[in-house]
Order: structure tokens, then C-alpha cells, then sequence
């Protein structure tokens, strides 16, 4: 079964939305190691959801939304030192991080 990014106000989910400032030449090399830790670590973490990564056209931002069954799974995957060494890694790419775990609120589609 494939599990993908679902937005719903009644689905008990933490959401991840995590803010990657980044020299635009060194986008696509933070892009790939998020990717490759996803495939490698984070989806094989209790809890784990989805992950997507999206590059800012001026390649100068790298926005990860990723969804965790609850608050408690996403603190205990930044607890697991395997997990950590890729977001270590990715914090000497990025020039800075912005992690916020969020509740959705609203939803609007056409």
C-alpha cells in the first residue's frame, strides 16, 4: 500500500513543514541527500507518513512536507542517532533550518 501526502482538518496527523535556506548552487545536492535519507532512514522510522521536497524556483529555498502519525513518532525519530546524522549532514548544506510541526486547520480545493 502506498501511503501519500493526505490534507484533511479530521486527520490526526503531525504535519512537518521544514524551511531550508540554501545557496542556490548547492540546491539540488541538499535535494538528494533528503531524498536519499527518506528512502534510506526516515520511512523506516515508526510513525512515518510521507515526505515531499520542493525546490524554490531561485533555488534558494528547499521546503520538506512530511507527515508523521503523531507528535510522538516525529520526536522519537529526532531522537534515533541513524536519523540524526542525515540532519546533521543537511545542516552544514543549508545556510539555515526552520522545522515547525503543524496542525491542519483548513483545506480548500476546486
Amino acid at each position: 500500500m502506498t501511503l501519500t501526502a493526505h490534507i484533511d482538518t479530521t486527520r490526526p496527523v503531525a504535519t512537518l513543514i521544514n524551511v531550508f535556506t540554501v545557496a542556490p548552487d548547492r540546491q539540488v545536492e541538499l535535494i538528494d541527500l533528503l531524498s536519499r535519507a527518506t528512502e534510506e532512514t526516515m520511512k523506516h522510522q515508526p510513525g512515518f507518513i510521507c515526505a515531499n521536497f520542493h525546490a524554490s524556483l531561485d533555488g534558494e529555498s528547499v521546503v520538506n512536507y512530511a507527515q508523521w502519525e503523531t507528535e510522538e513518532h516525529y520526536l522519537a525519530m529526532l531522537a534515533d542517532p541513524e536519523a540524526r546524522v542525515h540532519m546533521d549532514k543537511a545542516a552544514t548544506i543549508a545556510t539555515h533550518v526552520q522545522p515547525r510541526l503543524f496542525r491542519v486547520e483548513s483545506v480548500h480545493t476546486s
